[in-house]
């Protein structure tokens, strides 16, 4: 098969990269080697990290500010393993509406590891074996993956990255964050809404330091994270 446009990743940037070309009249196709579209945004990113914040910030509200309302719960709990299902389902259908959009844009989706086998062929390798496809361009969208020392003894279970922690199946006691960018803070203020004693230890002087200095500031005053940048420079 020849296509115009190869784009090798169906995150953010690679799906939206082949409906654009796709509306301008390219003939376009896409690899993802996981079974879903979406990347880490949609799967393990974003989507279900904002679903989380979204029950997390509920529950929040139902312990801290419905009294001040006049609304009493005295039984409030959480179900964990209901809110990591209502998170799945988000996922899920977000994942569909991409698929939905390969196809109302007439993209071909290869399910499989894309690899160069010139500059203008492509193989695509999965279970059922290697298909090679030509193109005139190619845009490489393969997104990224967590930072694991092996010092930190990363085993998925008791040091997790932000992939096991989207499905955490009961509120832990106490959690330590290393990394004080937009992805740690997010999942520590999930679990810290929950109960969550959370620690974020933070090489640089200031949490987000990618971010405005106010944002730091505000994020430090307003959450209920402790912070440790005793290492910072």
């Amino acid at each position: 098969m020849k296509y115009d446009i190869v784009v090798i990743g169906s995150g953010p940037g690679g799906y939206v990269g082949a409906i654009r070309a796709a509306q301008l009249g390219k003939k376009v196709a896409i690899i993802e080697k996981y079974s879903t579209l979406g990347g880490t945004c949609l799967n393990v990113g974003c989507i279900p990290s904002k679903a989380l914040l979204d029950s997390s910030e509920h529950f929040h509200n139902a312990k801290e500010r419905f009294g001040d309302h006049g609304i009493e719960v005295p039984s409030l709990k959480i179900n964990m393993q209901q809110m990591i299902k209502r998170k799945n389902e988000v996922v899920e259908q977000t994942c569909k509406g991409i698929d939905f959009l390969m196809k109302k844009n007439k993209i071909d989706v290869y399910t499989g590891v894309g690899a160069f086998v010139t500059q203008n062929v492509i193989s695509v390798t999965n279970g059922e074996g290697t298909t090679e496809i030509h193109t005139e361009k190619i845009i490489i969208a393969t997104g990224s993956k967590p930072i694991t020392p092996d010092i930190f003894h990363y085993d998925k279970n008791r040091v997790i990255t932000s992939t096991e922690a989207l499905n955490i199946d009961k509120v832990p006691a106490k959690m330590v964050v290393v990394g004080g960018g937009v992805i740690g803070l997010e999942l520590g203020s999930v679990f810290a809404r929950l109960g969550t004693s959370v620690e974020v230890v933070e090489y640089m002087d200031r949490i987000i330091p990618s971010m405005d200095t106010d944002c730091s500031k505000e994020l430090m005053r307003t959450s209920k994270i402790g912070y440790d940048l005793s290492f910072g420079p």
